[in-house]
């Protein structure tokens, strides 16, 4: 099927989808970096599990959950009837139906880049999931694992495809974009290379980083994206008549408006 944008789909961040997008990159970045990095590297896949609990959680866990069916999520119940909320019915016999907050077990896959005569990890790749962009345990972890990484000898890479929650913390003058790449050498901190896109652009290629000097492959992830997309078929698991979430500006929906119709998707 034909990838409707020239970038990312800002459909597949949808809660729903995103968790599937995460798993297919991961597996699909260490399959398009292995042929390239061996002998001397391995591309090791390895996962960190964080719990989450509240209204931000409801839909970790059900990743299946097509976007077409997906229109509403249950808003925030409060444990104080006097701040609003359902009025009491007079017939207290009959039983509401409410939601328990459930903890959630969050497994997130990232890659470690090693070299294999020394088992050393040369560089981290983290992508970003919504438990890492808002305030809680998942995103306290994910800065103190980011802190050690930044105070070694490792490379980090840290790719940001979604445009809710609070981006990583950089120092500067940061552009505001939709989409963040940062490549971190070790051997050039406290400087780093930021890779800011937006969703009408096409996703930028960099070089991974290795030991030394050495070069590195150059990461397509246009391409990389456009083939998950066929292989995982997400089209059936989306409904383009829809808005994306989170929504676009008025100028982005326009933009994406007239993409879908050109393409028969709207």
């Amino acid at each position: 099927m034909v990838f409707p944008f020239p970038g990312f789909n800002p459909y597949l961040e949808h809660p729903a989808i995103w968790p599937g997008v995460h798993h297919w990159l991961i597996i699909g970045l260490a399959g398009y970096l292995s042929p390239q990095l061996r002998p001397r590297y391995r591309v090791a896949v390895e996962v960190r599990m964080y719990e989450t609990i509240g209204e931000q959680s409801l839909l970790v866990g059900i990743p299946d959950l097509a976007v077409n069916r997906a229109k509403s999520s249950p808003g925030p119940i409060s444990d104080d009837s006097s701040k609003g909320g359902v009025a009491i019915t007079a017939d207290a016999s009959s039983p509401q139906r409410v939601i328990v907050p459930v903890a959630e077990t969050v497994k997130q896959g990232y890659l470690e880049v090693r070299e294999v005569a020394t088992g050393q990890v040369i560089t981290a790749i983290e992508i970003l999931s919504p438990v890492n962009k808002r305030a809680g345990k998942g995103r306290r972890q994910y800065e103190e694992k980011r802190n050690r990484v930044l105070s070694s000898q490792t490379h980090l890479v840290e790719i940001d495809l979604l445009r809710e929650g609070k981006p990583m913390m950089l120092l500067g003058d940061i552009p505001e974009s939709d989409y963040r790449i940062l490549v971190s050498r070790s051997n050039c901190r406290p400087q780093a290379d930021l890779y800011a896109f937006n969703v009408q652009a096409t996703i930028p290629t960099f070089p991974l980083p290795l030991k030394g000097s050495e070069q590195g492959p150059m990461v397509d992830l246009n391409s990389l994206l456009q083939t998950i997309y066929d292989q995982g078929s997400f089209d059936l698991a989306i409904e383009y008549a829809q808005p994306p979430e989170p929504p676009f500006s008025e100028e982005d929906e326009d933009w994406l408006d007239l993409l879908l119709k050109e393409q028969g998707l709207r």
